[in-house]
């Protein structure tokens, strides 16, 4: 175990005794591109019970952008080890209490992700401490299921993504290819439709709509001609964000996304362009899932086997008359009857904590 380039960060080790009760602590990490959230939960011993409920949570710590692809790998280092050490500190614990992490982060796509960050992880902890590294979109599948990885997780906020596993670890994706590629249905597609709606209304080439009174009052701009020179700021502060891939990064993304309650309001009073916009992301959303559910076979080849499906995003939310998450299922259930939604009852980071607890099991079995 090294003190890495940061051993300021566990200096809080040499003032913190060794537990006298031996208490060992599971730590889950969800990394995505805006914040990233470690918690420290307790170490369950080897058990046929199940775990208990609601899973406790002995510290949680918050940290900055942790995407290596966003923010270069060393300040995603950093902050990752930062956050590791904060929620360690507020615990009471430190490094030799650890038996598992699991670390969920996104910007790990490949093998090759997930190996620099396992060596990188095995210079910060003892030999003995399992180490698990996913993309953040596994964490929030396993935030529905409780660490089991089966089923489909389906997340729309500004970007969008569905992810699935089998039983027996085949895995597949959907979606996810980032603001460039086209991830519609999710907050950024649906609010750049309607922007787009708005300027062909303004140039005649498209019905008119109540979003662009609307969307103008919410940025207030006067007119769509200043719609446009407002977009090519947007898009201006985008292409300054030094990034290797097209990632929601950077909050200009996220701006554009904000709008998604305007198309909301808009289709609920009965404006036909926003609701057409609405029900083109249900289909799209609905799609992904639907392509993960086939590749995997997850409702057997007769299409009628249920599987968890984990709804997680703002997109998704049930709180407005419009559902879209509603809607999404509907669609989803006309083909695979067995679809089950499930709304996480914990976060991510537990999610993570929940699998690393999982990954540990399954591995002591296997030595068994």
């Amino acid at each position: 175990m090294k003190r890495y380039r940061n051993g300021e960060i566990w200096d809080f080790e040499h003032e913190m005794p060794v537990s006298p009760d031996g208490s060992e602590v599971i730590l889950g990490l969800d990394g995505g591109t805006t914040s990233t959230v470690c918690v420290c939960m307790p170490f369950f011993p080897l058990s046929d019970c199940p775990l208990p409920d609601p899973v406790p949570v002995l510290a949680r710590a918050v940290a900055g952008c942790s995407n290596h692809n966003s923010v270069g790998e060393t300040a995603a280092r950093e902050t990752l080890e930062q956050v590791m050490a904060d929620a360690l500190s507020k615990s009471g614990s430190n490094r030799s209490a650890v038996r598992a992490v699991c670390l969920a982060v996104s910007g790990v796509n490949h093998p090759t992700d997930q190996q620099r960050i396992l060596n990188w992880l095995r210079d910060i902890f003892p030999s003995y401490v399992q180490l698990y590294v996913q993309n953040d979109a596994v964490a929030a599948l396993a935030s529905g299921t409780m660490g089991k990885l089966h089923g489909c997780v389906l997340i729309a906020g500004t970007g969008t993504i569905a992810y699935g596993f089998t039983e027996d670890g085949k895995e597949a994706r959907a979606a996810g290819a980032g603001p460039i590629l086209g991830d519609w249905g999710s907050g950024y597609g649906i609010a750049a439709q309607a922007l787009t709606a708005v300027v062909r209304a303004h140039d005649g080439r498209g019905p008119q709509t109540a979003l662009t009174y609307n969307i103008l009052r919410k940025l207030d701009i006067s007119s769509p001609d200043e719609l446009i020179g407002y977009l090519l700021l947007i898009d201006l502060l985008i292409s300054n964000v030094a990034t290797t891939e097209w990632t929601y990064a950077d909050p200009s993304w996220a701006r554009i996304a904000a709008l998604v309650p305007v198309v909301v309001s808009c289709a609920e009073a009965g404006d036909e362009v926003a609701n057409n916009i609405l029900l083109e992301s249900v289909q799209e959303l609905a799609s992904s899932v639907k392509a993960v559910v086939q590749r995997l076979d997850l409702c057997g080849e007769d299409g009628k086997g249920s599987f968890p499906l984990v709804m997680v995003g703002g997109v998704l939310e049930a709180n407005k008359k419009w559902d879209i998450g509603k809607e999404v299922v509907n669609c989803i259930s006309k083909d695979y009857p067995g679809t089950l939604p499930i709304r996480p009852k914990v976060e991510p980071a537990v999610g993570a904590a929940l699998l690393a607890w999982n990954f540990f099991m399954k591995d002591v079995h296997k030595k068994a």
